[in-house]
């Protein structure tokens, strides 16, 4: 769900080595998979530092093949054997001898950012209940996967973006929570084509929406009543996300803050649409996320110099 990329670990570990006839290095295979996928992460990383850049691509590419090991296949078995995979690749990662291009990638940042072993198994935790639920009663079952899914790769993203206050920390998860809201609310048709229902059946009953009705084109006003409060539980968290935020990391975590504008800029898109989510998938097209990009960017920048400035005044 969070939009990550699979394959036969085995045989990717042998082809992704190569392209077009010459080899690519670990680095160069995460940023190939970051640029491919379009996400709004990609956008963000653009204007750090080439060692924290370096290191939260391979963090993302990690995320987007673990998510692909099960969206983009079939075979259940073989799902749950490659997150099995994967699971030995994390112990082998943090022992020093990883096999697959990612972790290469990764290895030399697990001391220098202190990403801790425990998060990456989280994030194939939350992959893992794409293959054992394909629907949760409750909001409080679907935050262990909101929890498990976005917010612990927002835990190991700002010790890489770097912090000095630990209610950052909660910044992240809260963000990490917006944010998969916000995919679920986006993606809600695609999904219940795959057979997976991530808003919780209790509100499904309470707006009087049945699963079946997730799979077809047609905006009801129930449905809108259904997303606009769906909407409403996403803006909290960001509002609390940025309420935790401390100034003194702001711009640390600026990457962050413009991710945040890319989805709440996606959640304005699809609130204005009439919630016709059903009907198509709401997207920016790349060149307005990196104007946001840029744009947040500068913003931040301007107000770290001023911050500075009354500092040094």
């Amino acid at each position: 769900m969070v939009g990550f990329s699979r394959h036969d670990d085995e045989s990717t570990t042998m082809r992704v080595e190569q392209q077009k006839g010459k080899t690519m290095t670990p680095d160069e295979y995460c940023q190939q998979k970051a640029a491919q996928s379009g996400s709004s992460f990609y956008y963000s990383f653009r204007f750090l530092e080439e060692t924290r850049r370096l290191a939260i691509t391979a963090l993302y590419a990690f995320c987007r093949e673990v998510d692909d090991a099960v969206d983009e296949c079939s075979d259940e078995r073989i799902a749950r054997e490659k997150l099995a995979w994967w699971r030995m690749e994390v112990a082998a990662m943090f022992q020093g001898n990883p096999s697959h291009p990612v972790s290469k990638a990764l290895l030399p940042h697990l001391e220098n950012f202190n990403l801790a072993e425990e998060y990456f198994l989280e994030i194939i935790d939350g992959m893992q209940m794409d293959l054992d639920f394909d629907s949760y009663a409750t909001f409080k079952e679907l935050s262990l996967y909101c929890y498990r899914a976005a917010s612990a790769v927002g835990l190991l993203s700002v010790e890489i973006f770097g912090y000095e206050d630990r209610k950052t920390l909660k910044y992240a998860h809260d963000l990490g929570m917006a944010f998969q809201l916000t995919n679920i609310i986006r993606d809600v048709h695609e999904d219940a084509l795959r057979g997976r229902v991530y808003l919780p059946q209790d509100e499904l009953k309470k707006y009087n929406i049945t699963n079946e009705q997730l799979l077809d084109n047609e905006t009801t006003e129930d449905f809108k009543a259904l997303m606009q409060f769906q909407t409403e539980r996403a803006r909290k968290y960001y509002q609390s996300a940025l309420a935790y935020l401390p100034e003194s990391d702001r711009f640390s975590q600026r990457s962050g803050i413009i991710m945040a504008e890319i989805y709440l800029q996606t959640l304005n898109e699809i609130e204005n649409d009439g919630f016709r989510v059903l009907e198509h998938r709401i997207k920016l097209t790349p060149i307005r996320k990196l104007w946001i990009a840029w744009t947040s960017a500068r913003r931040e920048k301007k107000r770290f110099r001023k911050a500075d400035q009354r500092k040094v005044a």
